[in-house]
């Protein structure tokens, strides 16, 4: 088909600008600016965000109790502790001046192997358990009598040993050792602000 004169003139002032218009405005970028570099392995640190010291655990309570309690101990631990053992034994027993008394005259009587000051602390008839097997100890002339098969050698070592300010007390009374030899008393008043402790078992 023939273009007439007339329409001809206006075509040929389009066509530059429908080149225009389907032309690109700029040159695409080149094939290393296009997108970032692949990213291997783990995203790296970004470089305004500051690096957070590393982390150090809590001190635990539990371990610094035990540091606190052992051999080394300072002074106010060990006041610290005699003073929850006699907490203990006025909540759960009563008169621990009693216990005291009764736990230092026994270490004293086996230190110096006084049988008869030991026999004295004994309630009869006494709980006695070694490695001959379980009996009752009617009287002090019967402990004196069997002195060296109840008092033994661990028993004597546990009863030197122990500190009254770390007795363990329930119920049941005043441990020495871990468990060799018992103590527990009667209230003397209604209140038991008064205790007739005695040892009621010895066990090897």
């Amino acid at each position: 088909m023939r273009l007439t004169r007339r329409f001809s003139l206006p075509l040929l002032l389009a066509s530059p600008l429908l080149l225009a218009a389907c032309s690109p405005s700029a040159a695409p970028p080149a094939a290393d600016e296009a997108a970032p570099p692949p990213m291997t392995g783990a995203a790296p640190a970004q470089p305004d965000t500051p690096t957070p010291p590393p982390m150090t655990a809590a001190p635990d309570d539990r371990t610094a109790s035990a540091v606190e309690s052992g051999p080394n101990a300072p002074a106010d631990a060990a006041a610290q502790d005699a003073g929850q053992a006699r907490t203990r034994i006025e909540r759960v027993l009563g008169d621990a001046d009693s216990y005291e008394r009764v736990f230092k005259a026994l270490q004293q009587g086996v230190a110096s192997e006084d049988r008869a000051a030991v026999a004295t602390l004994m309630r009869y008839p006494l709980r006695v358990e070694t490695a001959a097997g379980k009996r009752e100890i009617a009287d002090a002339a019967a402990f004196q009598h069997d002195y060296a098969q109840i008092i033994t050698k661990p028993v004597a070592q546990a009863i030197a040993a122990q500190s009254f300010d770390t007795v363990f007390a329930n119920q049941q009374g005043v441990m020495i050792g871990s468990g060799q030899v018992w103590l527990n008393g009667t209230c003397v008043d209604q209140a038991c602000s008064r205790s007739d402790v005695k040892v009621v078992t010895i066990q090897e």
